[in-house]
């Protein structure tokens, strides 16, 4: 089975609509993680099998908690989920936000690649972002912990809005952890295909 074929059945098992012409996107962006993986170290997953399944697919899953216009994806590396969801979703716009300068680079060349016109990248600290306007929806994949999430980047969360954090066993520890004025809306319990082991997406909003 090709890649393409494997990106579309996998896609269709967590539910999510992916047309051949995005699932040829995907794969390219896979062609660019491979590519500067080796000098940037964006990703310790080398196999590109693993990166498809890993990488592509865990993004994906993420995809049908995503409503808002303007999505915020913090801690962006190698563009997981930011650019994945940016490739699926061209009508919404997503910025994408990391401290460090090469991962950066890495996501203003898959912008450039990959057309995404409704993609921005930007270097900062999350505590020193100062976005034009909050966003309704926040993502984060294996960036910290849920109280330095909220406690880095809550300013940059719009009134009303959410955090969806990506994880991998549930959290117990670190919900417990989470400041007053936090609560978890909902966690759903995910199977990614190709995957093993846990995970799970939660949604975290201001009490």
């Amino acid at each position: 089975m090709d890649e393409h074929q494997q990106l579309l059945d996998g896609a269709q098992q967590l539910g999510v609509p992916v047309t051949p012409d995005q699932a040829r996107q995907l794969t390219a962006f896979l062609d660019l993680l491979q590519k500067w993986n080796k000098a940037y170290n964006l990703t310790a997953v080398r196999d590109r099998q693993g990166m498809l399944y890993r990488h592509l697919l865990d993004s994906l899953s993420l995809a049908p908690f995503i409503h808002s216009d303007r999505v915020l994806d913090v801690g962006a590396g190698g563009g997981l989920p930011g650019v994945v969801l940016a490739l699926l979703y061209p009508q919404r716009q997503f910025t994408l936000l990391d401290g460090n300068h090469k991962k950066s680079r890495f996501l203003i060349q898959c912008r450039i690649e990959l057309g995404l016109t409704n993609l921005q990248a930007v270097t900062a600290r999350a505590q020193d972002f100062i976005p034009d306007a909050p966003y309704p929806q926040i993502s984060s994949r294996a960036f910290t912990a849920l109280a330095n999430l909220v406690d880095w980047c809550g300013h940059l969360l719009a009134p009303g809005g959410e955090f969806l954090a990506m994880k991998g066993q549930y959290p117990a520890e670190e919900l417990a952890a989470l400041p007053p004025g936090w609560t978890l809306h909902s966690c759903q319990a995910i199977k990614v295909p190709g995957c093993e082991g846990d995970r799970h997406i939660l949604r975290l909003q201001r009490s």
